[in-house]
């Protein structure tokens, strides 16, 4: 079995997640497509934005399997003026393709951060350090099960691995991120690729 690639990010800083896959990096013509989706109503992009997503988790090498999809939640407020969270949009057409369960119900974010592309990236971290939270509820659900968090754009990782600790801290056996785009590394490609980070 093929292992899944590592980017030098993660080799030198280990992330929670044991695994993340990108459909495309976040350039020309996804990163204007991914904005439609996401700020301009455009949920009509969903399905397929969540069919490319799961080509390339079909296509990823060595990707564990897993039993849970969650998406990355929003904040009450940011779902109130979005009117609909993309992250589960994604998550859950991605799920019915897979054959997977999804839930947006289990985690939840308790604080509305500034949006992460606002911020530099020292400081994305801290942005988004204490934003979720697992309820009793979802500790049951995720203790022991290999989960997903899906999400439509990785940046720096801030936002996932802060999510995946919560998880992990609530008894998920171990968690993966998928996304649709990948803000592309300095140094390396991305697209299609499994890595941890």
């Amino acid at each position: 079995m093929n292992r899944p690639l590592l980017c030098g990010a993660c080799v030198l800083l280990p992330p929670p997640q044991v695994a993340a896959v990108a459909a495309f990096d976040y350039v020309y013509p996804w990163a204007g497509l991914l904005g439609r989706f996401k700020f301009q109503g455009g949920v009509d992009l969903a399905g397929p934005l969540a069919r490319a997503l799961a080509g390339a988790i079909e296509r990823a090498p060595g990707l564990p399997a897993v039993d849970l999809v969650l998406p990355v939640p929003l904040a009450a407020e940011r779902l109130r003026e979005r009117g609909y969270n993309q992250a589960w949009e994604l998550a859950r057409h991605v799920a019915r393709r897979r054959g997977l369960r999804a839930d947006a119900t289990l985690i939840e974010r308790v604080r509305n951060t500034a949006h992460q592309l606002a911020l530099p990236r020292a400081e994305r971290a801290a942005n988004v350090h204490a934003a979720f939270v697992l309820g009793p509820r979802g500790q049951a659900r995720v203790a022991g099960r290999r989960v997903v968090l899906v999400d439509d754009v990785m940046t720096t990782g801030a936002t996932l691995a802060e999510a995946a600790r919560v998880l992990l801290r609530g008894g998920a056996a171990e968690v993966q991120c998928w996304v649709v785009a990948r803000t592309p590394l300095d140094d390396e490609a991305t697209t299609g690729h499994t890595a941890h980070g």
